[in-house]
């Protein structure tokens, strides 16, 4: 069993920062990448960001130089939102690939007011 907590989300005016959180727990041997999606009212979930272990970040173009995804040395994975704009509102999801499996987390909300 892989568990996926996610904390930090909330409510933020435009140019604010937020940080995200996500602690993997359980059978978390080989975690291959985590990383963030998110999924706004009526659309499609999409990748945010995403850290291999032992790679690069890889970051969808609408947030590059804006945000900053990390990992710690065991099964976090952080996500530092700057200069947030309103269409950044969505339910932001932790995802791992642990022996090529995909987990999701539960999600958070995060809402950008203008």
């Amino acid at each position: 069993q892989v568990q996926l907590v996610e904390s930090g989300g909330g409510l933020v005016q435009a140019g604010g920062s937020l940080r995200l959180s996500c602690a993997a727990s359980g059978s978390i041997f080989s975690i291959n990448s985590m990383g963030w999606y998110r999924q706004a009212p009526g659309k499609q979930r999409e990748l945010v960001a995403t850290i291999p272990s032992g790679g690069s970040p890889n970051y969808a173009d609408s947030v590059k130089g804006r945000f900053t995804i990390s990992r710690d040395n065991a099964n976090k994975v952080y996500l530092q939102m700057n200069s947030l704009k309103p269409e950044d509102t969505a339910v932001y999801y932790c995802k791992a690939i642990i022996r090529f499996l995909n987990y999701w987390g539960q999600g958070t909300q995060v809402t950008v007011s203008s």
